[in-house]
C-alpha cells in the first residue's frame, strides 16, 4: 500500500468481488487508469498470493475485505460493509468504481457517508436474484426486494451507472433504482483482439464447448439432456463442459457432473484454460438464463467460433440469429439440441458462421473501445485528473 499513501496524485478505488475477474476482465481498463496518471486500488475478497504478484507488476495496490457472494444473512452484509467502509476510510480515494451489484451498492453508501469526490457503478449482470424461472424461489425473491430497496440509498446516488446491456438498464429505470439521466449502456466488456485470435475450425468430430461456472442457470441441464439426445445418432460427437463448481445457490454438485462424465455423456476438463479448448471446439454454448454480455461468447467469436446462445438479456446480444449461430429459448433442451443437430448435419456452417462471428468481435467487442467509452463516462480525462490533483493540494495546504 506504499504508493496509495501519496495524497498528491488522484487515486480512484474500485470494488469488486473476484480478484481473478479483475484481473482477467479488467486488466486493460487498470492499465489505462494508470496510464492517464492516475494511482489505483483494487480492493476485493481473498487475494491469493499470485494474484498479489499480479497486482503489483502492473502497479496496482490492493486491499481485501470481508465479502460473501451468495450470502444472505443481514449480519454477514454489514460485517462485509464495515470492512469496507474501514478500508475505503483509511485509504480516502477520490473517485470510487464499483463493479457488479453488490459492491456497487456497498460502494456508492460508503461513498457517501465519507464524501468522496465521485461515485461510479459498473454492472455487468445481475447474477441469481433476477434470473426469470418458471418456480418461485422465495431467496430470490428477497434478494431482488433487498437490491431494490439499497439502490435507491446507493446506486441511485452515483455520479453514472454503467450497464452491459438495454435490458438491464430498463429494468433499473423502471424499479426507479438509478436516475434515467445517469444511466449510460455501454456494451460488453470486450477482448483484446489481438490476444484473441481467429483459428481453424474442428469439424470432425463436431464438437460443443460450453464454458461457464457449473451452475444451473448457465444452462448446464439443458446442456446435458441436449447431449444426451445426439449421442443416440451422432455418438462421435463431443459435448465439453468447462467451468468450475461455485458457490451459487444454483450450484451443481461435483458428483452429478462426474456422473455424466462417467456415463460418457460429457468431458469435463474442470477449471482449465479456455484457450486451448476454444482451438478444439467447432461451436461454442451458453443455454444462460440471463447476464450482462458474457466475456466467455466475446472470446470465442474473436477466435471464429459460431455461437448457440439464448434469447435472453446478455446474451442475445452477441448473436445475429442465422448470420453467427443461433438463438433458442432459454430452459429448453429440444431447442437447443435442434440448433446442435444443425451443425452436426451441415458442418459447412460451423466455418462460414465462425467468420461472421469474428467480424463481429471486431465491430462491437474491441476491449479499447470499450474501455475508451467507460472513460469517457467516469470523466477521467487529464482535464479531470488535474482538477482532481488541485483540489488534494489545496485541501492538504489548509491542514
Amino acid at each position: 500500500m506504499n504508493n496509495f499513501n501519496n495524497h498528491s496524485v488522484a487515486r480512484i478505488a474500485i470494488v469488486c468481488h473476484v480478484t481473478f475477474s479483475i484481473l482477467n476482465l479488467r486488466k486493460h481498463l487498470l492499465q489505462e487508469l494508470i496510464n492517464r496518471g492516475f494511482q489505483v486500488l483494487v480492493l476485493t475478497p481473498n487475494i491469493t498470493s499470485e494474484e498479489k504478484q499480479q497486482l503489483l507488476a502492473l502497479g496496482i495496490d490492493f486491499a481485501e475485505y470481508k465479502f460473501s457472494r451468495s450470502g444472505m444473512n443481514p449480519m454477514i452484509e454489514l460485517f462485509s460493509l464495515f470492512s469496507l467502509y474501514q478500508k475505503l476510510k483509511n485509504y480516502r480515494p477520490d473517485v470510487i468504481l464499483g463493479l457488479i451489484i453488490k459492491p456497487a451498492i456497498y460502494g456508492s453508501l460508503i461513498s457517501r457517508w465519507l464524501h468522496i469526490s465521485r461515485c461510479y457503478c459498473l454492472i455487468t449482470g445481475l447474477g441469481f436474484s433476477f434470473v426469470e424461472t418458471k418456480r418461485f424461489n422465495l431467496n430470490r425473491r428477497i434478494a431482488q426486494l433487498a437490491i431494490w430497496f439499497l439502490s435507491h440509498f446507493s446506486i441511485k446516488k452515483a455520479d453514472a451507472v454503467m450497464f452491459q446491456n438495454l435490458d438491464d438498464m430498463q429494468l433499473f429505470i423502471h424499479k426507479g433504482m438509478v436516475i434515467p439521466e445517469r444511466a449510460h449502456c455501454v456494451g460488453a466488456t470486450g477482448v483484446d483482439l489481438s490476444e484473441w485470435l481467429p483459428v481453424p475450425p474442428v469439424l470432425h468430430p463436431v464438437t460443443f464447448l460450453l464454458v461457464a461456472r457449473i451452475i444451473k442457470e448457465k444452462g448446464i441441464y439443458e446442456f446435458v439432456e441436449a447431449a444426451k439426445i445426439l449421442k443416440k445418432s451422432y455418438p462421435e460427437t463431443r459435448f465439453i463442459l468447462v467451468g468450475a463448481i461455485d458457490v451459487n445457490p444454483g450450484r451443481i454438485d461435483e458428483r452429478e457432473v462426474m456422473q455424466w462424465v462417467n456415463e460418457g455423456i460429457i468431458e469435463w476438463p474442470g477449471y482449465v484454460d479456455v484457450k486451448p479448448w476454444l482451438k478444439a471446439a467447432s461451436v461454442f454454448v451458453l443455454p444462460s438464463y440471463r447476464e450482462g454480455v458474457p466475456r466467455s461468447t466475446q472470446e470465442a467469436m474473436a477466435m471464429a467460433r459460431p455461437v448457440i446462445t439464448t434469447n435472453v438479456p446478455g446474451c442475445k446480444e452477441t448473436v445475429v440469429d442465422g448470420v453467427n449461430g443461433f438463438l433458442i429459448p432459454p430452459c429448453n433442451h429440444l431447442a437447443l439440441a435442434e440448433a446442435m443437430e444443425r451443425f452436426i448435419r451441415d458442418p459447412a456452417l460451423i466455418e462460414c458462421m465462425g467468420k461472421e462471428s469474428r467480424r463481429i468481435a471486431e465491430e462491437k467487442f474491441d476491449v479499447h473501445r470499450a474501455n475508451k467509452r467507460i472513460l469517457e463516462i467516469m470523466n477521467m480525462d487529464k482535464q479531470s485528473l488535474s482538477h482532481l490533483q488541485n483540489t488534494k493540494r489545496s485541501t492538504h495546504s489548509y491542514q
